[in-house]
């Protein structure tokens, strides 16, 4: 009993790390946005995750095995995160604010929910799904107060939004699943692998069939540029993805996935502490009622957990 508490509390402090970086992905990728066409960004971001997951790859320092084992699920799996979520993620940034942006991924926990009792039978008791709804609540109160709103204009870039907590979901049940078959680091240069490609081949081809190859070249000359991509892909990307593995290896997708609403207080913290931004009575509300929505979600009703089987999700 002592082991299993230990990997919990350590498989929460890889979510939590992983809520430290999600917090400003919102604001980057709208800052590359402002320099580079959305695929040209994907593309330089998972360049730069799988460049760097492949130097310890190639040093031996991170041991990789596909033989054998399910890839028909893992491009699945990469069909949905990264390729699936961020490009709905970076065409729906160019039609709404990163603040609805903000507001919608809040809702991933309660779809993540309903998918992994579908395809995962995790089951949930009635308290857990009201602080599931209690710490979606509680991100949509702050940005509400903050003054933030939808606007009909973006309906768009808001439907690609939403889908991407359809991707996101959709991706935490299959990497629960894969986990068995597969180590966190396995499926995570998967992914980073599958993007880069994938990327890099729909930018090239649409620049050589536009003519202007030198543009995507020369985004490597641009300081602010670099820096994003530097944290969307070796950050934001590569270590969340990292750290999220590993936790879906441990815990189920639901109690997972509410973690993604902690990205709001650690916003509000960085922003109080870095530029001085003040910490209102509502931002306190707010925070609690995620807080509580979190440990709610992951306390109340641990025993009706199912446990992870090897031959979920057959294909």
């Amino acid at each position: 009993m002592p082991h299993f508490i230990k990997l919990y509390r350590y498989s929460y402090d890889n979510l939590i790390s992983h809520r430290l970086v999600h917090c400003c992905t919102f604001s980057s990728s709208e800052r590359t946005l402002v320099y580079a066409h959305p695929m040209d960004t994907l593309t330089y971001r998972f360049a730069a995750s799988f460049i760097v997951l492949s130097i310890p790859v190639a040093l031996g320092w991170v041991k990789l095995s596909y033989r054998g084992k399910p890839i028909f699920k893992a491009l699945l799996l990469a069909l949905m995160y990264p390729l699936g979520f961020f490009t709905l993620q970076a065409f729906g940034l160019q039609h709404a604010t990163s603040a609805e942006g903000g507001i919608m991924y809040a809702f991933t926990p309660v779809v993540t929910m309903i998918i992994a009792s579908l395809f995962l039978k995790e089951t949930t008791t009635l308290l857990q799904k009201l602080s599931i709804f209690l710490s979606v609540f509680g991100v949509v109160f702050i940005f509400i107060m903050k003054g933030s709103s939808f606007s009909l204009s973006n309906l768009g870039g808001l439907s690609m939004l939403f889908l991407t907590c359809v991707a996101f979901a959709g991706y935490s049940v299959l990497a629960r699943s894969l986990s068995k078959h597969f180590s966190p680091a396995e499926i995570s240069y998967f992914m980073m692998g599958i993007g880069f490609i994938t990327f890099l081949v729909v930018s090239l081809t649409k620049h050589i069939q536009g003519g202007t190859l030198s543009q995507f070249v020369t985004l490597s000359g641009n300081g602010i540029f670099v820096l994003s991509i530097i944290y969307l892909g070796v950050v934001a990307s590569l270590i969340t993805s990292l750290t999220a593995n590993y936790a879906l290896s441990k815990i189920e997708a639901s109690k997972m996935s509410v973690f993604t609403n902690l990205s709001t207080i650690v916003s509000i913290a960085a922003g109080a502490l870095f530029i001085g931004e003040e910490i209102t009575v509502y931002h306190l509300i707010g925070s609690l009622l995620i807080i509580a929505g979190v440990i709610g979600t992951n306390y109340l009703g641990r025993k009706k957990t199912v446990p992870l089987r090897a031959d979920t999700l057959k294909t």
